[in-house]
């Protein structure tokens, strides 16, 4: 029996997420979440659109023009920039090339989707700060109690190995030697690890935290004692 056109938009978002996205890309759980918020506010879009529930969305429904007019909605009523605007059409389009590889019978309309073009965004100069700024960050940290190893760990630690803020806030006690060759294990985006030298001083800084947790737990932790998040890492660094 054939499947609904509801079950089968259902199911190729579904297949989307769990099977292309984390087991053939191996995407990052922040890419995952932006792919994810970026197709929920298209959905929800394309509903009030047709004035119907998001429940009652089709595969024909996500055509080309609507999602223009959705990319014109975010930038012109919600304030979204043209960076932001790409990267909502990067996720869309990317669900698009799903959508075609298993439903080739509108393989047009598809088509017309990712051929819906960025925007070219203005470019600004790289901002940066000068060794002896990130220093002066680093020693503003004053204090010998837990929050105050962690942030000092975790201003040397990006200091150090210019990781991504997701790669390290992923860092494990299993990741990491402290000892020469003092090293950390990066797991970068698509699966794709490194190792990078520590030096001396962040190697102290990290051995001031607990790391007697579970080799696979995060060692950059909030108050709570869960996983410090992106949103903890920004604070800590304003």
């Amino acid at each position: 029996m054939e499947r609904s056109g509801m079950d089968s938009l259902l199911a190729l978002v579904q297949s989307f997420f769990s099977d292309h996205l984390r087991r053939v890309r191996g995407a990052s759980e922040h890419t995952i979440r932006a792919y994810r918020d970026a197709l929920r506010m298209l959905f929800v879009f394309l509903a009030e659109r047709r004035g119907i529930a998001v429940a009652s969305l089709q595969l024909e429904d996500v055509r080309a023009d609507a999602v223009l007019a959705f990319l014109q909605h975010i930038e012109s009523k919600r304030g979204n920039g043209v960076t932001t605007r790409n990267c909502r059409l990067a996720a869309i389009r990317s669900f698009a090339e799903h959508l075609l590889r298993h439903d080739v019978t509108r393989a047009e309309q598809y088509g017309r989707i990712l051929s819906i073009p960025t925007k070219r965004a203005a470019s600004r100069p790289v901002s940066y700060l000068e060794p002896e700024e990130v220093r002066a960050v680093i020693a503003s940290i004053d204090g010998t109690s837990l929050a105050n190893r962690r942030d000092r760990a975790l201003l040397l630690f990006l200091y150090n190995t210019g990781a991504r803020v997701n790669e390290a806030l992923a860092v494990r006690p299993s990741d990491l030697q402290l000892v020469r060759p003092r090293q950390v294990r990066l797991h970068g985006k698509g699966g794709k690890d490194r190792v990078c030298p520590l030096w001396a001083e962040t190697a102290t800084a990290l051995r001031d935290l607990p790391l007697d947790t579970p080799a696979e737990t995060p060692i950059f932790r909030n108050a709570r004692n869960a996983p410090l998040t992106r949103d903890g890492a920004a604070y800590i660094l304003e």
